[in-house]
């Protein structure tokens, strides 16, 4: 099949970063925003865009599935990208576009529901003899269940969301006595960011490298890996810098990681982009979720391993394999990995104030650049106005080198030189 025109159902630097692709694919594009929204940098980095969720708050802007529908039908769209957050996990969202008969640029509608739940998703790496962090069957129905699991298993233990991710809805339990607080607070977190309080327990594992391992799968069954970024530098569990490939595994460890994840992928038939997310302790490791999307940090394995992962997103949706001649995806044992990358994220968050976003009128921007640096723009440019409602981010900083300190040194390098003033 061919596409025509995509509607990315996002905004700020993911809804760039695929107009992007779209352009040198030579596919039309189109944008949505939010009343917020109307001077954003994406909303003119498209062909044609369109105010969406007309009266509603900023965020339900971009989750109104049926205006987003009523746009992409009425502007010809063919395809939908929904991008990193907002609905790129939506099972809902992807089933109505199966209805209306548009593309969803993104796995099918099954693997959105058996990985969108983290109890579902670890019954799969079971299933496919893949070790798993100790933890409960399924959601726990009860205060007491926890307190058993604590008793049985020992502390520290985790209580995390059944849906959903980003580090929302989790909690570290280190004794008894703080196990009411942490449930209850758990099951707050859960409803308000996913609309269900169902929370499971596992063992927390102290101190683990977080690892995650990128896949490219089509309809006939291909499937591939890209290799790992390690994703270990976090604040309140949400990611904050990251490396492909990881600098801290050896390779046997490496490529036991990376068959485990080609091995579970494989056994559910997955399509499109994703990534399978490990804990590592030692030279052991454990499943603990799948992304069924493209990851903000992406952009560094395409760095590392040269191919656009975003590219090949939109041709597998179009019905092409990974290694015809349209994708050109090398068979395995050809992928090789090329020097160290990192990414990071410019945001306006003040460190004086626990990190909290800032706004305001962004009045200097000088960001620098040069070999091995690339950077992809949110509404990073002289005179944005930051705004309250969304997330701060600026631009997305990587930095490419032979060896991983050649990748660091430019990365300080950058920062140094660079001026972002609000």
């Amino acid at each position: 099949m061919t596409i025509n025109k995509i509607l990315v159902a996002n905004r700020g630097e993911i809804a760039i970063r695929v107009f992007r692709a779209c352009t040198e694919l030579k596919i039309h594009t189109v944008a949505i925003y939010s009343r917020e929204d109307s001077g954003s940098y994406h909303r003119y980095k498209a062909d044609e865009a369109y105010l969406v969720g007309a009266g509603k708050k900023p965020i339900d802007a971009y989750l109104d599935i049926e205006d987003i529908l009523r746009i992409a039908k009425e502007s010809g769209a063919d395809a939908i990208h929904p991008g990193y957050g907002f609905l790129s996990e939506n099972l809902h969202f992807s089933e109505r576009c199966e209805e209306e008969g548009i593309i969803f640029i993104g796995p099918k509608s099954k693997h959105l529901d058996m990985f969108g739940d983290k109890v579902k998703a670890r019954e799969q790496a079971i299933l496919a003899n893949i070790p798993v962090i100790p933890g409960t069957d399924g959601p726990v129905q009860s205060l007491t269940e926890v307190e058993q699991f604590g008793a049985s298993h020992g502390y520290p233990i985790m209580i995390k969301a059944a849906l959903g991710g980003g580090g929302r809805g989790m909690r570290v339990v280190h004794n008894a006595e703080e196990v009411q607080a942490a449930y209850e607070r758990a099951k707050s977190e859960a409803k308000a960011a996913f609309g269900s309080d169902e929370v499971y327990v596992e063992k927390f594992v102290d101190k683990p490298k977080h690892i995650e391992v990128q896949i490219l799968g089509d309809t006939q069954g291909n499937l591939v890996h890209l290799y790992e970024r390690d994703c270990s530098i976090q604040r309140r569990h949400q990611k904050v810098v990251e490396i492909a490939p990881s600098n801290a595994l050896s390779d046997d460890l490496r490529h036991r990681i990376c068959d485990a994840a080609v091995k579970l992928m494989k056994n559910v038939n997955y399509v499109n982009a994703g990534t399978v997310e490990f804990l590592v302790s030692g030279d052991e490791f454990y499943f603990i979720e799948v992304n069924p999307r493209v990851q903000v940090e992406h952009t560094i394995t395409e760095m590392v391993t040269g191919i656009d992962i975003v590219h090949a997103q939109i041709k597998i949706a179009a019905g092409h394999t990974l290694h015809d001649e349209v994708i050109q995806i090398p068979q395995q044992e050809n992928i090789k990995l090329d020097g160290f990358a990192i990414q990071s994220r410019i945001t306006t968050e003040d460190p004086a104030n626990d990190f909290m976003p800032d706004t305001g009128r962004l009045t200097v921007y000088r960001s620098s650049g040069g070999f091995g640096v690339r950077l992809d723009a949110g509404n990073g440019f002289q005179g944005a106005v930051i705004s309250p409602h969304y997330d701060s981010l600026l631009v997305k900083l990587c930095t490419w080198g032979n060896t991983f300190e050649e990748a660091a040194k430019k990365w300080i390098e950058i920062y140094k030189n660079s001026v972002f003033v609000v």
